[in-house]
């Protein structure tokens, strides 16, 4: 390997705190890696990592010499996009919200490889906030307000929410006409996977944020099972229009509290600042953006 094959291969170790890891994400052998590595670290006549049983992280000397690192391997990718068009390609990992990801990015896949054609995209579906750089994911979707200040938030979308239940729901409870009508009404609970705290309902009422807490005899944390508790009649739900229009529109669902409706929320593409965008990623990310625009009328992209 010459020296920027080196930095490349120890970058991705620091990143994926694993030899093997990084081993397969390069396409050479674990062997191969570790050796690189210990010969880095007798050229350079310190240690750079710290090895354990469990995960692999960078010492003093080791985090100093990967910021390093970082900054020459840009300016090689910057030095070389200056003389030649740079060919988006190459694996992308991407990390999505499923929903989100199945409503407004996988109809428009095909177009996506046809303009794109070099590059392979692997997306997994996950709902938990993701370390983007340790688990070698370049992006992810995410539905919500960002909360990583390591990350940068690309918005993409507003999406509207709106309070819901079923007819059945709301014969047996009673049909609210203001918020404080809700009490002995229940909800289909969203808990969330950090805090493990049930998501209260919120309203905007006079231009001020109020929040409710009501009962929650099903709780989840997985937006397909939230939906389907919904659907079953199990209480009063928030959540963005996209996910019950044609539930509205059939008159499987219905809306309620019209007039004091839930703040939308924001979807945004995550990356990190620690790294330079490649060109793969910087495609996807302009790509996703105009599908949100077209898919969703009342988004302005930021």
């Amino acid at each position: 390997m010459d020296r920027l094959d080196v930095m490349k291969l120890f970058v991705r170790v620091v990143e994926r705190r694993s030899f093997t890891q990084a081993a397969n994400d390069m396409e050479v052998p674990r062997s191969t890696c570790t050796k690189v590595i210990r010969d880095l670290e007798t050229r350079l006549g310190t240690r750079l990592l710290q090895r354990t049983t469990r995960v692999v992280r960078p010492t003093l000397d080791g985090e100093a010499y990967y910021q390093r690192c970082i900054a020459i391997l840009d300016d090689v990718e910057d030095a070389d996009g200056a003389f030649r068009d740079l060919v988006p390609k190459g694996l992308l990992r991407v990390e999505v919200q499923g929903t989100l990801a199945r409503h407004f990015l996988v109809p428009a896949l095909p177009s996506f490889f046809a303009q794109y054609p070099d590059i392979e995209l692997s997306m997994s579906e996950s709902d938990r906030w993701v370390d983007l750089v340790q688990e070698g994911v370049d992006c992810a979707l995410r539905y919500g307000r960002p909360r990583d200040s390591e990350l940068v938030a690309r918005k993409v979308a507003e999406l509207d929410r709106l309070t819901v239940a079923t007819p059945e729901y709301l014969e047996k409870f009673g049909t609210p006409t203001t918020v404080d009508q809700l009490e002995g009404h229940r909800v289909v609970g969203l808990r969330s996977i950090t805090s493990g705290l049930v998501t209260p309902l919120e309203f905007r009422i006079d231009g001020e944020l109020r929040t409710m807490t009501l009962p929650a005899p099903f709780t989840v944390t997985g937006t397909e099972s939230y939906l389907a508790g919904i659907r079953l009649g199990l209480g009063i739900a928030q959540v963005p229009r996209f996910h019950v229009e044609d539930a509205l529109r059939e008159g499987r669902l219905v809306e309620i509290l019209k007039d004091t409706p839930p703040p939308s929320a924001p979807v945004s593409l995550l990356y990190s600042r620690m790294r330079q965008l490649s060109p793969r990623v910087r495609v996807f990310l302009d790509w996703a953006a105009r599908e949100f625009a077209l898919r969703n009328p009342s988004t302005r992209e930021h």
